[in-house]
């Protein structure tokens, strides 16, 4: 009897919803309520727990590119910069000593690029502007990373879309890598496709004094109020 009543007890706790249980006889019918369990739904911490991860990961990306920045910007000046021998749109000889007594803003980029090159360059122009006057003792430095395709030609008829106060500058592959070296410059080629190649390269506005010093570095993402406004507080007073 013992053994029968555990057996009837098993089978109810087998179903999950209201049943009717037999004897081991199976002459009888005893009917049997078993509550149904309640689902409880995921509290909100556990579903915060979920979202953590992907959260850290979204984090850390920005902190790395906010860091990356940061070191950039904070270098001393003697670490940065240095003295250049490159050639001009008109294909003459260029160094950092036909700028002396000037205060130069110098970007590194190349013609091919679809977005960034162009949006800086048009940005830089807007910037000066906005000085007025004290635009005309700063000199904006185009300074290609693609010498391959950048040629002076190339690169003259480049630039003068944007201001005819850019002067641009290539060279070949062993001129242009000391002053990508010295500048902390990097440029990675993507391969080839359909439309050419691609350059991956680190952007930064660098602004030198009439003795080829640096004075100081701004985010290309900065608008041209803030450019100007940057510009404005590096340059010394007039």
């Amino acid at each position: 009897m013992v053994l029968a009543a555990m057996e009837i007890e098993r089978r109810c706790l087998a179903v999950v919803r209201h049943t009717v249980c037999y004897d081991g006889a199976m002459n009888s019918k005893k009917p049997i309520k078993i509550a149904l369990t309640k689902q409880v739904p995921p509290s909100r911490w556990q579903e915060w727990k979920k979202i953590f991860p992907l959260l850290g990961i979204v984090l850390f990306l920005f902190s790395g590119a906010a860091g990356l920045r940061l070191f950039l910007t904070s270098q001393q000046h003697t670490q940065i910069g240095g003295p250049y021998t490159l050639v001009n749109g008109h294909g003459q000889t260029v160094s950092q000593a036909d700028f002396e007594g000037h205060y130069t803003l110098l970007y590194f980029g190349y013609t091919h690029c679809v977005d960034v090159c162009p949006l800086t360059l048009a940005t830089v122009s807007a910037a000066l502007d906005e000085l007025g006057k004290r635009e005309q003792n700063i000199i904006p430095v185009f300074i290609s990373v693609d010498p391959e395709r950048d040629t002076p030609a190339v690169l003259q008829e480049y630039v003068e879309r944007f201001s005819p106060h850019i002067v641009g500058l290539t060279g070949s592959e062993s001129q242009l890598q000391p002053v990508m070296k010295a500048f902390h410059v990097s440029a990675r080629h993507h391969a080839p496709n359909g439309s050419g190649y691609l350059v991956d390269h680190s952007s930064l506005l660098y602004l030198m004094d009439g003795h080829n010093h640096l004075v100081g570095m701004i985010p290309v993402d900065a608008s041209a109020h803030q450019i100007a406004s940057e510009l404005r507080r590096l340059l010394p007073s007039p």
